[in-house]
């Protein structure tokens, strides 16, 4: 064979290649996952999976590997749409997942609210999901007041892009509510009360155990050996009574009128004598004193109560248990002061939509100031991507916003960077 046959062989062994990978990189991609987790430190460096043809059925498929892999922690499936749009099976509760990145997927309105109730509903939230790229879909209003719905009770999100959507000002304005104070509905407000009932009755069983655990164990042997002590002098009286039966069975039968016996009933009344006298050097009382008094001093010592090492437990609280304003007969949250980044650049945001995030970079500023009141950890933004959305460049809104801003963004001391890129996508 001449080395242009060989090298035209060649080229079309590795287009067939290419095209089987292409045909059947879907079908290997759960497989290859768990090959790949199977190996130590793979899945530090397993992360993008770009246009591999994936569909619900093997997404599902995935998702039932991922439990057997809780090392790996980012994910990015970008240019895989799903009719269905199953990504929120991605995210559930019990998720080890903490980044996932589902840009340029189709994900619409009907999508968006099923990843919205994969962040939180009423009595579940996604506790490990740190960063969500929705970047370069197709969301809209009603998508974002879905996914602002999920924020409201999510206290582990800190980064969402959502850049490159339809999202206009209604759905602005609902990613803004959920940054401040906002008032929790008629079921919300029911949960809240079963919960802090909840609470409470913990609260009261833990302050019996406590009470139950420091009472000395010594009081509870006085009392016993109270209860005891009656009934072993009562023995002790009835064994001093039988001798003096004795004694006067053994008067009566003597020939002596005068009270002296003789003969045998005097040697047994001397023997009852000699074993009374021996009795009354060791009284109950001192039998008691001496043996019960150290064996109690000796409970007392075992007994002492010891006070057992529970260890503490960092439990993320409810967000329906945190510190309420009642006002207007309504109950406020103070908002999601977890989030840090929210990128909202090249949607369809006007004027009316920046001020809607105004109030709340003010409230959250007002919030931020007051170290004393403000929750470990949750400081509120950090960085809010708002460029390139439908108003003028002059607006005096955008300025006020970045101006609040710019002390508090990071990234401002690297140097000035486009925003789209300073910001994951």
């Amino acid at each position: 064979m001449t080395p242009r046959a060989s090298a035209r062989s060649s080229c079309e062994v590795g287009r067939s290649k290419t095209r089987c990978w292409a045909s059947s990189a879907s079908v290997c991609l759960p497989w290859a996952i768990c090959r790949l987790c199977s190996l130590t430190g793979c899945c530090a460096s397993l992360r993008s999976f770009w246009k591999v043809g994936l569909t619900d059925l093997l997404l599902s498929s995935l998702v039932s590997i991922l439990p057997s892999c809780p090392n790996l922690k980012t994910l990015s499936l970008e240019g895989n749409p799903l009719p269905e749009g199953s990504f929120y099976k991605l995210i559930p509760e019990d998720s080890t997942l903490a980044h996932v990145s589902l840009r340029n997927n189709s994900i619409d309105d009907a999508a968006a609210w099923q990843l919205g109730q994969a962040l939180s509903t009423l009595t579940t939230a996604n506790r490990s999901l740190v960063s969500l790229t929705l970047s370069f879909n197709h969301i809209g209003d009603v998508g974002a007041n879905h996914i602002a719905q999920g924020l409201r009770l999510n206290r582990s999100l800190l980064s969402l892009s959502l850049a490159h959507n339809q999202i206009g000002d209604k759905g602005a304005a609902r990613l803004a509510e959920v940054l401040g104070p906002f008032a929790l509905t008629h079921t919300e407000v029911v949960e809240r009360r079963r919960l802090l009932l909840e609470k409470e009755s913990q609260e009261r069983s833990r302050v019996r155990h406590e009470v139950k655990a420091d009472r000395p164990s010594s009081l509870v042997s006085n009392t016993t050996i109270d209860k005891l002590q009656p009934t072993k002098q009562g023995k002790n009286v009835a064994k001093k009574k039988e001798p003096q039966r004795k004694e006067e069975r053994g008067q009566v039968g003597s020939p002596s009128l005068g009270g002296v016996p003789s003969g045998p009933a005097f040697m047994l009344a001397k023997k009852e004598d000699v074993k009374q006298a021996k009795k009354t050097l060791t009284t109950p009382e001192q039998k008691i004193v001496r043996g019960k008094g150290a064996k109690s001093g000796n409970k007392e010592k075992r007994n002492q109560p010891l006070e057992p090492e529970v260890p503490e437990l960092t439990e993320i609280m409810n967000p329906l248990l945190e510190q309420a304003e009642h006002r207007e007969g309504k109950v406020f949250l103070p908002g999601n002061r977890v989030l840090i980044n929210l990128n909202l650049t090249r949607n369809q945001i006007t004027e009316q939509g920046l001020r809607a995030f105004l109030v709340a970079v003010e409230n959250q500023q007002q919030q931020w100031s007051k170290a004393s009141t403000g929750a470990k950890g949750q400081t509120g933004l950090l960085r809010l991507s708002l460029g390139k959305n439908q108003f003028p460049a002059e607006s005096e809104t955008f300025a006020r916003i970045q101006e609040l801003m710019l002390p508090r963004d990071p990234l401002t001391k690297q140097g000035p960077k486009d925003e789209e890129q300073s910001v994951p996508a």
